[in-house]
């Protein structure tokens, strides 16, 4: 796999190589001591008459050659594999989907279910401190609200605002806020993870298997309503579609600590996925060059 990989950084480099070869080759001409005897003595008289062979005054230069020639490939960068994330340690964002429809001003569970869905926003939030945290809220339309954050306390703040009243279109359009949520992961470039506070689904279900054509983000779901409402069927349903898992309501905050520690799970994009860099490899021949260097210019014998 490595060697299929393996490639430069800055291959316009490599355009020197001949450059390098042609210029040395001049330069041995030049300073070849036996350049004005070539042309007065034949060539196998001469060699006989040279002490050390031909090629004693060459052997310094061809290693400087080699240094020449190294010191390109080193410049061009060779490489066969990314660089780790820097954020290979860190947390992947987390994107709240806040169902805001009439339906979830109903008291059930008390106070509303609206309410109790503000309530699990903030535990999460809690438990996510610092890590990044974002939130959408949809209705027969969906809207960003906040991208990915670590002030995970200013996500809380934000979810009391939101109520039926302020949202443009009454309905329930998951579809849209799960294509808008996609698309904001998408441009942190981090990859992440849904999770949806609903307390049912009345989307269309040729929209979510037409969205799930090309969705591959984890989901959850949690449930805001009593334990085996007739409601949860639906919202298991759409689970299904999407591969999602569902959390049923826990008020010992079971539930969050759950959808928590699967977010945790969820692997961070790789960089080559998205603008890939690729790790520099040109410097383990650095020894080598300094040893050629090094070796071109050695002390000739005067024996």
């Amino acid at each position: 796999m490595a060697l299929a990989n393996f490639h430069f950084i800055r291959p316009f480099w490599l355009l020197l190589v001949p450059l390098a070869i042609v210029l040395w080759w001049q330069w041995q001409r030049q300073v070849d001591p036996l350049r004005g005897w070539r042309k007065q003595i034949a060539p196998e008289l001469l060699a006989a008459l040279v002490v050390g062979g031909d090629d004693a005054h060459r052997c310094p230069t061809k290693w400087l050659l080699a240094a020449w020639l190294l010191t390109i490939i080193i410049i061009a960068g060779p490489t066969w594999k990314l660089e780790p994330s820097p954020f290979a340690d860190d947390a992947t964002p987390l994107m709240i989907i806040l169902k805001a429809d009439i339906s979830m001003e109903t008291p059930d569970p008390a106070p509303s279910r609206l309410e109790r869905a503000r309530l699990k926003i903030a535990d999460l939030a809690e438990a996510r401190k610092g890590q990044p945290l974002g939130l959408i809220a949809y209705a027969g339309s969906a809207h960003l609200v906040l991208p990915p954050t670590r002030d995970t306390s200013i996500v809380t703040r934000m979810a009391e605002e939101i109520s039926p009243e302020i949202m443009p279109m009454p309905g329930d359009r998951l579809d849209l806020a799960l294509s808008e949520a996609a698309r904001v992961l998408a441009e942190g470039k981090l990859g992440g993870s849904i999770v949806v506070l609903a307390d049912s689904v009345g989307t269309d279900t040729a929209a979510l298997q037409a969205l799930k054509q090309d969705f591959s983000l984890p989901v959850q779901f949690l449930v805001i309503n009593s334990v085996d409402s007739s409601q949860d069927e639906s919202l298991r349903a759409a689970a299904n579609i999407l591969n999602a898992s569902v959390q049923t309501l826990d008020v010992e905050g079971g539930d969050v600590s759950a959808i928590a520690r699967r977010a945790a799970r969820t692997p961070i994009a790789q960089s080559g996925e998205q603008g890939e860099r690729w790790q520099e490899a040109g410097y383990w021949l650095l020894p080598l060059l300094a040893l050629l260097v090094l070796v071109s210019f050695r002390r000739e014998s005067t024996s």
